[in-house]
């Protein structure tokens, strides 16, 4: 069975549709959160992936703050700009409720992160059990006593370069994993984020990542 492991897409709709079209013929697709928040497209992400095959999800930390389970005012300035100009294009609340903060299957687990930390490839980490995190937006394959943690990367906002959406395929027959990046229009982002009137500081977060 394989299975793309995705995260942190982040309302980049092309970024997603790129990597939709690597991971539609695999048979399981899981999403580790953080679906919203940033770029313009929240409702069209999350419609897209409830599409692919076997489509499961666990809740992020942006899933947590556009549902009002942490608070705006906690959030640097950035974060709060992009918060204001991207909820405005949100309405699909409904799919984002109730979803689990971790998923086990096939012996390993899925969890948007470790008690809550950015968790980079040389972070001092302990885990048990073959694990995939997302939130650090960095591409990774660790192993420690015989298990890995995997980050499979950023697809709508990979901050080493943002022209290029990250996934992961895990085969569980053969238990390799492959991490995989595929370039996308990334100035088609940047005309709708001016389209819809985004915050300079917005745009020029993004421009300093091209």
């Amino acid at each position: 069975m394989k299975i793309g492991i995705l995260s942190d897409i982040h309302g980049n709709l092309p970024a997603l549709e790129a990597v939709a079209g690597r991971v539609r013929h695999l048979d399981q697709v899981i999403c580790l959160g953080d679906v919203v928040n940033y770029g313009p497209w929240n409702d069209e992400c999350l419609g897209l992936l409830r599409g692919l095959p076997g489509f499961r999800m666990v809740q992020g930390n942006h899933e947590a703050l556009f549902l009002g389970k942490t608070h705006l005012d906690e959030e640097i300035p950035l974060v709060q700009a992009f918060y204001h100009s991207s909820i405005q294009h949100f309405t699909r609340r409904d799919l984002i409720e109730n979803l689990p903060e971790s998923i086990e299957l096939h012996g390993a687990r899925f969890t948007h992160t470790l008690a809550g930390r950015k968790i980079y490839a040389n972070t001092e980490v302990e885990w048990s059990g073959d694990c995939f995190i997302g939130h650090s937006h960095q591409a990774y394959c660790r192993s420690q006593s015989g298990f890995r943690l995997v980050n499979p990367g950023s697809v709508g906002q990979n901050r080493a370069q943002i022209r290029w959406a990250e996934y992961a395929v895990w085969d569980t027959g053969s238990h390799s994993v492959e991490l995989e990046r595929i370039e996308y229009p990334f100035d088609r982002l940047l005309a709708e984020m001016r389209a819809l009137q985004y915050p300079e500081e917005c745009l020029r977060y993004y421009l300093s990542k091209a």
